[in-house]
């Protein structure tokens, strides 16, 4: 909130008691972070974040959505940061590492 930061939306290629659940893990209830559930992969199809690589979609079985965060100033995109790379097409093998740094939340105060 201290940047400017009116609410934070958790978008997921999945169903919504997933969502709900993870939601709920995290502790998020009553807080300005909404989990939302991409059910038919309707709104990452059309960003064009969809997760391509063979790899993820043969072990996940369906579409998923890349990692990414999209920072939004009155409607409008204002950033856009995926974390992906060769050979770590999800942006996951390494929590601390460089790819996953592009989505962490460290990073993205850094563009507000």
């Amino acid at each position: 909130k201290a940047k400017g930061v009116d609410e934070v939306l958790v978008c997921c290629v999945n169903d919504g008691a997933v969502m709900k659940a993870w939601a709920k893990d995290q502790g998020v209830d009553g807080s300005m972070i909404t989990f939302l559930a991409d059910t038919r992969c309707e709104f990452t199809e059309a960003i064009g974040m969809c997760i391509d690589h063979a790899g993820p979609k043969h072990a996940l079985g369906n579409t998923r959505c890349k990692r990414f965060v999209l920072v939004v100033k009155d409607g409008v995109v204002k950033n856009v940061e995926v974390s992906e790379a060769d050979g770590d097409p999800t942006g996951d093998n390494d929590p601390k590492g460089p790819v996953t740094a592009k989505t962490r939340v460290e990073h993205i105060l850094t563009l507000l």
